[in-house]
């Protein structure tokens, strides 16, 4: 499987919460992984940045965020250029939808560990 640079944008070390879960499987399955939350800390040996991070060539953000904290990331993701976004369940937007489709960016309502555990990642 091909190494897919993602960004996690949720990321807590809280080991019951789908955004640890997704970092620990990603790590796991060989992809290089971003983490971005509200407190530091580590998850499989990847650090959770609490400032929004410059990135270059991410192919995946998957947010664990709401739509409402969405918001504050709208620019920064835009600028990333990732070649998709993750909508787990819960965070689903169509404000953020129509936004990504004006800068040509692909988007998916899915569930990153349902797409790792099906090999379809």
């Amino acid at each position: 499987m091909k190494n897919k640079k993602t960004l996690v944008i949720g990321a807590t070390t809280k080991p019951e919460r789908a955004a640890f879960k997704a970092i620990e499987m990603l790590v796991a399955k060989g992809n290089s992984v971003l983490a971005l939350g509200q407190n530091t800390g580590e998850i499989a040996g990847i650090k959770i940045n609490t400032k929004a991070i410059p990135v270059k060539n991410i192919d995946t953000i998957s947010l664990y965020i709401n739509s409402s904290r969405q918001k504050e990331y709208y620019n920064y993701i835009i600028e990333a250029k990732p070649k998709r976004v993750l909508f787990n369940p819960g965070t689903e937007n169509s404000q953020f939808y129509q936004l990504l489709e004006l800068n040509n960016i692909k988007y998916e309502v899915a569930c990153t560990l349902v797409l790792l555990t099906l090999n379809k990642y």
